[in-house]
């Protein structure tokens, strides 16, 4: 059976204030459409760094990717190459950090905002360079991409929590009513993608602190939440106790995708996957 994936990644969503402010998602999950997990993340709790663990499953480590200044293209096999050397079509509305890792480096504002190429990474892509970028404008985009170019696997990365925890830190009404306007918005695309049958993950690379930063190893930058949905999934109780090793989702997109997992990436899916 070919399954279609998509991968919503927000950006700065610590676990606290993602499970106690995403209330459709919730209703979800006590409905058992939906299943709860608290992710640790891998170190240091920084997006760079950790949007290589999520897409290629390697550490930073190995990877090299250690911090936010390093401005290369990926040299792991990831989600996106995977996907392309098996003949699925991928996409990504993603901010500009995505596409220089996985397509190419530096990011150039004009030729790589817009990006329709079979022969790279991320065939179909949407990129924003601003962090203050609308997150309605970006899960458009990615809806956008899915309607016009059907990809097999979809990551849809909005910024609006980021840079509002920047601002005005986690424990904040601001920050709190961002997730919020997110949990709304992922109200209506839900709606549609459950519909459809798509494989769906949603999680964040990392938390987000009171004094309005991360990168330290506190619980509220490294935990963060992932909830699953789609008919791969058994419907089942969350398990709160549950720790999830972030490295464990490239393998379980691997999984959903019905294609060989990368050599460095973990024996590893995550629970209740079919």
């Amino acid at each position: 059976m070919e399954n279609k994936v998509i991968l919503v990644l927000i950006d700065g969503l610590n676990y606290e204030v993602g499970v106690s402010r995403m209330g459709f998602l919730h209703h979800l999950v006590e409905n058992e459409i939906a299943q709860l997990y608290k992710v640790q993340t891998e170190l240091p709790t920084l997006s760079r760094p950790l949007y290589e663990v999520i897409l290629t499953g390697t550490p930073p480590y190995e990877n090299g990717i250690v911090n936010n200044q390093i401005t290369r293209k990926s040299k792991e096999t990831g989600l996106f190459e995977l996907a392309r050397n098996n003949a699925l079509t991928t996409a990504a509305a993603a901010y500009s950090w995505i596409s220089e890792l996985y397509n190419r480096s530096p990011f150039n504002l004009i030729e790589d905002r817009d990006q329709k190429n079979k022969g790279m990474n991320i065939q179909y892509g949407k990129f924003y360079f601003d962090d203050a970028y609308p997150d309605s404008h970006l899960f458009i985009d990615g809806e956008v991409l899915r309607r016009n170019f059907d990809p097999h696997f979809l990551l849809i990365h909005p910024m609006g929590a980021d840079y509002t925890g920047h601002l005005y830190g986690a424990n904040s009404q601001e920050y709190y009513n961002i997730t919020l306007k997110i949990d709304s918005i992922l109200s209506t695309l839900l709606t549609l993608w459950i519909k459809e049958d798509y494989q769906i993950i949603i999680t964040s690379d990392h938390g987000m602190s009171a004094d309005k930063n991360h990168g330290g190893i506190a619980e509220s930058e490294r935990m963060v939440p992932l909830w699953t949905i789609g008919s791969s999934f058994k419907k089942s109780k969350t398990e709160p106790e549950l720790v999830i090793p972030q490295r464990g989702i490239a393998p379980t997109i691997c999984r959903l995708l019905n294609i060989e997992k990368a050599k460095k990436m973990l024996d590893y899916h995550i629970p209740g996957l079919r």
